[in-house]
């Protein structure tokens, strides 16, 4: 029989769902969990400050869906809908 301290080691952790940037509703915000971009556009973005771990708001986007503004690290950056499916989120608290 296993104790409660051996019991808790084996658990795995709870995972949130995570979910794609394009996915995540206007006025939501969500945390950068991966980059699957293309090695360049994901350079582009981490110099732009969208690394793992960053707080993302989606603003807002155009009307026809392309491009979305983000509001991330006090300023706004609009990204593509085919960027933003590239990237994994996971929802904020």
């Amino acid at each position: 029989m296993l104790s409660l301290a051996e019991s808790a080691v084996s658990t795995p952790p709870i995972r949130l769902m995570a979910t794609r940037l394009a996915e995540v509703a206007d006025g939501s915000t969500a945390v950068v969990r991966r980059l699957t971009l293309p090695r360049g556009t994901a350079r582009r973005l981490l110099e732009m400050g969208l690394l793992p771990g960053t707080r993302v708001r989606v603003v807002r986007r155009a009307p026809l869906g392309d491009p979305i503004e983000l509001r991330l690290r006090n300023y706004s950056l609009s990204i593509r809908r085919e960027e933003a499916a590239l990237i994994e989120v996971e929802p904020a608290d």
